[in-house]
């Protein structure tokens, strides 16, 4: 099984990884890249993957990761107050959002979607690639660290447990 255990700071991708924004934040699992083939991922903790990281493994082989399609509830909005009150109200239920300009994107849920049209707001359904915003601190989505640094990293030193 391939070991994809450090990012990549630039190079040509031989093969492609996508995953939704659930898979893209663990940092220890075991995957299958676009063309079938089984890998494990082995990252520092704490590391998220973000759509167009390249990861490696120690034969110099490079994966491109992709953010999938996913659930997803989206606002489009010309009038940023209103968008700013809407991105108040859900980070404050803390909830990733995905911020554009005159858009807001989050992980497709009726309450919220209910929340927001009591807002004035219309959300719709969307499958779409979710890109949360990483937050002041470096945090991310659910919690966890995001930590978006490009650049060859020593490779973490996994245990021989692989999440699947």
């Amino acid at each position: 099984m391939l070991e994809l255990d450090r990012r990549v700071a630039r190079g040509k991708a031989s093969v492609c990884l996508t995953l939704p924004l659930e898979k893209r934040i663990r940092s220890r699992q075991r995957v299958t890249l676009d063309n079938g083939v089984e890998a494990g991922v082995f990252l520092a903790r704490g590391q998220v993957l973000r759509d167009g990281d390249l990861l490696g493994d120690r034969t110099g082989l490079i994966v491109l990761v992709r953010a999938a399609a996913e659930p997803v509830s989206e606002v489009r909005c010309d009038d940023p107050l209103q968008l700013a009150r809407a991105c108040y109200h859900l980070g404050n239920r803390h909830v990733a959002l995905q911020i554009e300009a005159g858009v807001l994107r989050y992980q497709h849920d009726h309450v919220l979607d209910d929340m927001l049209r009591g807002l004035g707001l219309q959300p719709t359904f969307a499958q779409a690639p979710f890109e949360p915003e990483a937050g002041a601190y470096g945090g991310s989505a659910h919690a966890h660290a995001h930590h978006h640094a490009h650049g060859d990293q020593e490779p973490y030193h996994r245990h021989d447990d692989v999440a699947s």
